[in-house]
């Protein structure tokens, strides 16, 4: 009987990364009406994780910032700290600010659009309140 994660290569372990995991997670939680307990999450979850490793996954999103959480009778429920669109933004922007060239990766990233990207992006770049003068809120 073989052990879990001791699969050979190329053959899946059955374990994922924690990326994945907490990707899982807060896609669950973006997903949701408001606040989860960590078996809610659970159970809306994929495949067979352990109580225990949801609950690991929504602590450290919790240290990370990225969840805010309540008493919830002798537990905690979790709900993202921002929505989806501003996660990946911040995320976008951490990527660019490694960047050694940010106008390079700007340019490649721009050239790497769709041509309805590039409509939606010159739309808001050049819409309401692009136009005023300098120092006018």
């Amino acid at each position: 009987m073989r052990e879990r994660g001791s699969g050979t290569a190329g053959e899946p372990s059955g374990r994922r990364a924690r990326g994945e995991l907490e990707s899982g997670v807060l896609a669950v939680l973006w997903a949701a009406d408001g606040p989860l307990t960590a078996r809610q999450v659970l159970g809306a979850l994929p495949g067979d994780l352990a109580y225990t490793t949801v609950l690991t996954i929504l602590s450290r999103l919790h240290d990370k910032g990225m969840l805010v959480r309540h008493r919830e009778g002798r537990g905690h429920a979790y709900a993202p700290a921002r929505d989806e669109a501003s996660d990946i933004a911040a995320r976008m922007r951490t990527l660019l600010d490694r960047g050694p060239d940010r106008e390079a990766v700007l340019g490649r990233f721009v050239s790497g659009l769709s041509a309805e990207d590039e409509q939606v992006l010159q739309r808001l770049l050049t819409g309401p309140g692009q136009d005023r003068p300098a120092g006018e809120p």
